[in-house]
């Protein structure tokens, strides 16, 4: 199953749920090769960047396990990266009938809702996983971008210091807490943070970009250049100052940092 490292608006690591053994249920031996196929033809059009196709095998696969929640959980995933949040959403809801106490539903619905911009529904959903797995990373970082959406950068800065503290090799937790001490105020540990980034993974273009804009409007050019050559060689979305602020979603004086150093380009 899906499980997303910041949200679908911004960059996603993904790893997948597992069939249940098919002993588990009663299936033809015909039917169990048929699942097998199907499952194997939907990570293989996922890989290839077919999401519609991966969504068409995983709703095959729904009709053949309706009362398996991975299939409805693995269909609302590609239908979120398509972004088909209602219906993501119901798949999500359906998983969570079916497997209440499984924490990645909760958290990729988490998504969908802050896709929609129901950010309280976000966060709700993401307590829920931590009330299952209290040590999850990926869901305190999540929350501390609904918070975000919400305007409440004190607490989103709270739940990513916690993402790094429980995995301190989570990246884009990092960041995002270096882009949330940017907006309320502390530039110079915000520039600290990311310039300890960048050491540790040179060629992350995320941090590279928000270094980029607060080096400019720090009155630092050169630095902001050299940092630019290397965002648009590993990531040409930058260059969109839409796609920062609404899919991206960085908070609103990176963006707007982002913006002076774009619009002197």
């Amino acid at each position: 199953m899906l499980r997303w490292i910041l949200t679908i608006f911004s960059v996603v690591l993904v790893c997948f749920f597992n069939l249940p053994a098919m002993a588990e249920v009663n299936l033809s031996a015909s039917e169990i090769r048929q699942i097998n196929q199907l499952r194997q033809e939907a990570f293989t059009a996922a890989e290839g960047g077919n999401f519609a196709a991966a969504e068409g095998y995983w709703s095959q696969l729904i009709e053949l396990l309706p009362d398996n929640p991975v299939g409805w959980s693995n269909r609302g995933n590609y239908r979120v990266i398509q972004h088909k949040l209602v219906d993501a959403i119901a798949d999500f809801d359906k998983a969570i009938e079916l497997a209440p106490d499984a924490p990645d539903p909760y958290l990729n619905r988490g998504i969908a809702y802050e896709g929609e911009k129901l950010w309280e529904n976000a966060i709700a959903d993401y307590q829920r996983v931590l009330e299952i797995t209290p040590n999850d990373a990926v869901a305190y970082n999540n929350l501390g971008n609904a918070h975000g959406g919400l305007g409440n950068w004190e607490d989103a800065i709270a739940n990513y210091h916690k993402a790094v503290e429980l995995d301190p090799n989570f990246s884009f937790a990092r960041v995002n807490y270096a882009l949330a001490l940017y907006q309320i105020g502390e530039k110079d540990k915000a520039i600290g943070e990311m310039r300890n980034i960048i050491r540790k993974y040179p060629q992350f273009a995320d941090v590279r970009a928000a270094l980029t804009a607060v080096l400019w409007v720090e009155g630092k050019p050169g630095e902001a250049e050299s940092n630019w050559v290397a965002v648009v060689g590993l990531d040409g979305r930058y260059q969109d100052l839409d796609w920062v602020e609404n899919i991206r979603r960085w908070p609103p004086l990176m963006v707007a940092a982002l913006d002076k150093f774009l619009t002197l380009k």
